[in-house]
């Protein structure tokens, strides 16, 4: 059942999606070529607690640890680890979280570390203008299917594949409620959009094929044919008077 918010509740949630963004700016200036992916989990956990919110990943059906940190054809849910050291030309997707007050913001970003190939900086400025597309169709009255089929248009035009298998979501009170919000779709089709719908946003982009292939550490997803994959969420809500970006906290990031 979607659950839809008021505004009270819109507001809590804009507080967890502030923790979340900030985190995210604190990795993405950590980032560089010689540190380790723990490093990065470790001040993104360090910056929600401080701010008196919980992780939202940390423990999440037994994911081991703040953010899921996923390098290069790595598409999400890469497991930090002190061995896991950034090199000059890698990307790496930061997916996070923050409870406070009950209430959950969901968001990840891809960043280049140092000097990244051209296919490289096209995948990750595909994968957020694809999102935007996504968000230009979220208005009342519209369906999930224009806004899935917004994301996907853009990915194909730009030669690059949307991967099908895992998509965006609700969010609440919970980091996973209904409905599911697909990167694809058809215009017109699907369930229909409503004031008071927070919803997770979040194209996850392959300069090559769609199909991916899970790991046996029972997390990370990778690219089938091993190319490059990109990520950028935002935690969004719906409201009368136009829609909310909950997780950003700068402009252009």
């Amino acid at each position: 059942m979607i659950t839809l918010k008021n505004a009270a509740q819109i507001t809590a949630m804009r507080d967890a999606g502030r923790i979340t963004g900030e985190a995210l700016l604190i990795a993405r200036d950590m980032i560089q070529p010689g540190i380790s992916t723990y490093e990065i989990d470790q001040a993104i956990r360090k910056h929600i607690e401080k701010c008196g919110a919980t992780p939202a990943f940390l423990g999440y059906h037994g994911f081991p640890a703040s953010a899921c940190i996923s390098i290069n054809d790595e598409v999400i849910h890469g497991i930090p680890a002190k061995n896991r050291i950034l090199k000059d030309g890698d990307i790496v997707k930061i997916d996070t979280g923050a409870i406070y007050r009950g209430y959950v913001g969901d968001s990840a970003r891809t960043i280049p570390v140092g000097n990244v190939s051209d296919e490289a900086k096209k995948l990750i400025q595909v994968t957020r203008d694809s999102f935007w597309a996504g968000v230009e169709k979220l208005e009342a009255g519209n369906r999930l299917g224009d806004v899935g089929s917004a994301i996907d248009t853009l990915v194909r035009q730009n030669g690059f594949s949307t991967v099908k298998r895992y998509v965006g979501h609700g969010i609440g009170t919970n980091l996973h409620e209904a409905p599911d919000v697909p990167n694809f779709g058809t215009p017109g089709r699907g369930i229909r959009l409503s004031a008071g719908m927070t919803l997770a946003i979040e194209p996850m982009v392959n300069a090559g094929k769609a199909d991916v292939i899970e790991l046996n550490d029972g997390w990370t997803v990778k690219t089938a044919d091993r190319s490059l994959s990109a990520h950028y969420e935002n935690t969004v809500a719906l409201t009368s008077n136009g829609v909310l970006i909950l997780t950003e906290v700068e402009k252009g990031f």
